[in-house]
């Protein structure tokens, strides 16, 4: 197996496994604070291992700028936009729609990048995003309650994750570096996530919970891990590749959900959701 796919594999599953730790974290602060937390938690994890990791080999000013400019919008934009959709859609049309996230960043290699798009990158990533969709898909609860416009809000967050994932391939095409990517971009969202936790942070709730602090402290280390290891695969791969691979989280978040959660039911749509996913893994790892 090559080693970009190796570490997409790796990186879905560290942020599957984000999900799944971020679950637990919220029985004890609210999505806000948590991000508040995990975001900045994980920056200064970075400039802590820049101290050993970081040579500033290879500088260049334009891929720098890309790098700072994804910060602004991933991880943090696509946060408070994740807030947004889920407190006005629901969790159920919010995680669905994000699953298109690898069509968006595929059309922005394509477009951008002039990266070819194979009939099986294309198949692939086709079963991927029909197989997330099916395991992250629920039942309506209730009729729906707000406007049609809203899922601009889920559809712009998985434009601007897919946009950011071709950016920054961009980026590293010019410095090819991908720790120096996720140090830059996360200390650009701490600044942003600080500067904006006035409008999304609630105001006069509850103090911080010290055992929601440490639970969103992983989640951040997941995340931040997951991220490095996204950068590292794009630097080696192609988008069409990468991110379709990426977006299987949800099969790490449903597995160890079921194992340590109990809190999974394997119905048909969940079944039919594991069999389009994993074959679509299947023709990219084959491709």
């Amino acid at each position: 197996m090559d080693l970009d796919i190796t570490l997409a594999l790796a990186a879905s599953a560290f942020l599957g496994t984000a999900v799944v730790i971020a679950n637990v974290g919220l029985r004890y602060l609210d999505p806000a604070r948590g991000a508040l937390v995990s975001i900045p938690s994980t920056t200064l994890l970075f400039w802590f291992l820049a101290l050993f990791l970081f040579r500033g080999e290879g500088w260049n000013a334009t891929a720098f700028a890309i790098f700072a400019v994804v910060g602004l919008i991933f991880p943090a934009l696509v946060t408070f936009l994740n807030f947004a959709s889920n407190r006005l859609t629901g969790p159920t049309v919010a995680g669905t729609v994000s699953s298109t996230t690898p069509l968006f960043a595929v059309l922005g290699a394509m477009i951008f990048l002039r990266e070819p798009l194979t009939p099986a990158a294309a198949a692939g990533t086709a079963a991927i995003v029909l197989g997330v969709i099916a395991l992250t898909a629920r039942g309506a609860d209730r009729p729906r309650a707000w406007a049609a416009w809203v899922i601009l809000l889920p559809l712009a967050g998985a434009a601007v994750r897919g946009g950011a994932q071709a950016a920054v391939k961009g980026g590293l095409a010019l410095w090819p570096d991908p720790f120096v990517a996720a140090l830059v971009g996360y200390t650009v969202s701490s600044a942003t996530i600080f500067a904006a936790n006035r409008a999304f942070v609630p105001r006069g709730g509850a103090s911080l919970d010290r055992r929601g602090v440490f639970w969103f402290m992983a989640v951040g280390l997941c995340n931040g891990l997951g991220v490095l290891a996204m950068y590292a695969a794009l630097n080696r791969g192609q988008v069409s590749v990468v991110s379709p691979l990426v977006a299987t989280y949800p099969l790490f978040t449903l597995a160890l959900s079921a194992l340590f959660l109990r809190e999974e039911k394997f119905g048909a749509r969940v079944l039919l959701g594991v069999a389009l996913t994993v074959a679509g893994v299947v023709v990219l790892v084959r491709a």
